[in-house]
């Protein structure tokens, strides 16, 4: 079941849409100004949050910042009376990923809310982190918080195999099987092992291909 948080602070309005979001198989929290907005945030996972822009104690625009500022990358919609550009920029930038404005049609909002999540599930299955490295497996791009860099097709399976299977010591031959099924040599998948270690090293990331008596094996090093 997908997890809503419905941050309104209209309470007719609120129990109006929290029913009918639960009609179409959502599981709804209500929040009723910013500051309970962010407290559910801490204490439960959600797949989306709905903010209303214009809430008490804290405004739909303070909650989305002190998310992302958190690291909190749920996808957001947006709600608000207001319809200028500015108001929709304003959110955008500040790393909403929709917007809809009210008075919305129901139909409207549970076909975005539908279509947010299954972006946002998308992403999940090709996105895979460890440590403060993320790999963009669609995209090949590698980033940490302190850059990014484009790998190769073979350095993005080798890394994302290796992630996959932390804490496991091989030899360039049991690479050259798991990641290539053999297609490969040793000597090249050695060859790749020491191009993704130096580009690790590059965006300064807290982990690295650790290289000892002929075997290999991706470690955290936190500085």
């Amino acid at each position: 079941m997908m997890k809503v948080l419905y941050a309104e602070d209209e309470r007719q309005l609120s129990v109006a849409v929290v029913e009918i979001l639960k009609m179409e198989g959502f599981d709804v929290t209500p929040v009723y100004d910013g500051e309970e907005a962010l407290e559910a945030l801490d204490k439960d996972y959600f797949d989306a949050v709905v903010l209303d822009i214009m809430m008490p104690k804290k405004d739909g625009i303070e909650v989305l910042e002190a998310m992302r500022q958190n690291g909190n990358h749920t996808c957001v919609l947006m709600l608000t009376a207001k319809a200028t550009l500015d108001d929709r920029i304003t959110g955008l930038s500040t790393g909403a990923d929709d917007y809809l404005s009210k008075p919305f049609a129901m139909k409207e909002l549970v076909a975005r809310l539908q279509s947010l999540i299954r972006r946002n599930n998308d992403y999940r299955h090709s996105v895979i982190k460890y440590a403060n490295i993320e790999l963009n497996s669609n995209t090949c791009e590698l980033r940490s918080d302190k850059g990014s860099l484009r790998l190769n097709n073979p350095e993005a399976e080798l890394l994302t195999y290796l992630v996959r299977n932390v804490g496991r010591i091989y030899s360039a031959e049991e690479i050259n099987e798991a990641v290539w099924g053999g297609k490969e040599s040793p000597e090249k998948a050695e060859l790749y092992l020491y191009y993704l270690k130096n580009k690790l090293r590059q965006i300064h990331a807290d982990v690295a291909v650790v290289i000892e008596d002929d075997t290999f094996e991706l470690k955290e090093e936190l500085s």
